[in-house]
C-alpha cells in the first residue's frame, strides 16, 4: 500500500472493477485536490459513475486503493464507509429523488434531522441553502409541484445541506434541459467554490466539462488524460470519445 500525495485530498491508484465479468475499470489513477472542482468525462458507459462509486465509497474495487485524507478508504469495513459518507461525503444522481410527502424545505433538511440536530435549526440552514439555489419560493411545495429543474436544485441543496468535505455529482444535468441544466450547473458550482467543498463530476457533455478547474477522461474503463481546463486536451478527448457513441 503507497501513502498518496500530502496535496490531494481524495486519491486512487490502479482501480480496477468488473460488473458481471464485465471490465468497468482498469488501473485508473486519480487524485483530487482540497476545494478543486474536477470533471470525470468520456461517453456513456466508459466508466464514470463506476469510478466516482469507488471514490466514495459506496463500491469496493476489485483491486487497487482508494484514499481519502490520509485515511485508506477500500480497507475500511461496510459501517465505517457508511459513516463517511453519511459524515464527509454527498451524492448527486442524475434524477432527484425526493421524499413525495415532505416539503422541499424538508426534503432539503433531511440530513440534519438524520443527524439529531434541531427541526427549528435544520429549516433555517435549509431554507439558505434553498435561497442560494435560487428555489427558496418553493420551500413549502411538495416534490409533485416542483418542475424538474427545481427538484433538482432541491436535490442539490439536500447534498449541500451538510458542507460536506467531497461532493459526487452523477450527471447532475442528464435530465435537465440545456437552458435549465446549465443555470443549474452553475449554481451547484459557484455554491461548491463559494464553500470551498471538492466536487467531482461525472459528464459527457463538454461545456459541463468546461466549468471544472480540471477534466480527466475515461475511454472503456481506461484513464485517457487529464489537464487543467485553460487548456485543451480533455475537452477535446471528449467531444472525440462522443462523436463516437
Amino acid at each position: 500500500m503507497v501513502a498518496p500525495p500530502d496535496n490531494d485530498v481524495l486519491w486512487a491508484r490502479s482501480l480496477h472493477h468488473s460488473h458481471s465479468g464485465s471490465p468497468a475499470l482498469t488501473g485508473v489513477s486519480v487524485g483530487v485536490r482540497e476545494g478543486e472542482i474536477l470533471a470525470v468525462g468520456g461517453p456513456r458507459g466508459c466508466g464514470k459513475t463506476t469510478l466516482l462509486r469507488c471514490l466514495a465509497g459506496s463500491l469496493v474495487p476489485d483491486e487497487g486503493e482508494v484514499w481519502f485524507d490520509g485515511v485508506p478508504v477500500n480497507t475500511l469495513g461496510p459501517v465505517a464507509r457508511e459513516r463517511l459518507r453519511r459524515d464527509r461525503f454527498a451524492w448527486i444522481d442524475p434524477e432527484p429523488t425526493l421524499v413525495p410527502e415532505l416539503s422541499a424545505w424538508e426534503n432539503a433538511a433531511l440530513p440534519l434531522l438524520l443527524r439529531g440536530v434541531a427541526q427549528r435549526a435544520a429549516k433555517k440552514t435549509a431554507l439558505e441553502w434553498l435561497e442560494r439555489l435560487d428555489i427558496d419560493t418553493c420551500a413549502k411545495k411538495r416534490p409533485y409541484a416542483l418542475l424538474q429543474a427545481e427538484r433538482q436544485r432541491v436535490a442539490i441543496a439536500r447534498a449541500l445541506v451538510t458542507e460536506p468535505a467531497v461532493l459526487f455529482a452523477d450527471e447532475p444535468t442528464a435530465t435537465l434541459h440545456r437552458g435549465d441544466g446549465a443555470q443549474v450547473l452553475r449554481t451547484l458550482l459557484t455554491a461548491a467554490r463559494s464553500h470551498h467543498i471538492t466536487t467531482l463530476i461525472a459528464t459527457h457533455d463538454t461545456e459541463v466539462a468546461e466549468l471544472a478547474d480540471r477534466t480527466v477522461v475515461l475511454i472503456d474503463g481506461r484513464r485517457v488524460n487529464s489537464r487543467g481546463n485553460n487548456g485543451s486536451s480533455d475537452t477535446e478527448g471528449i467531444a472525440a470519445c462522443s462523436l463516437s457513441v
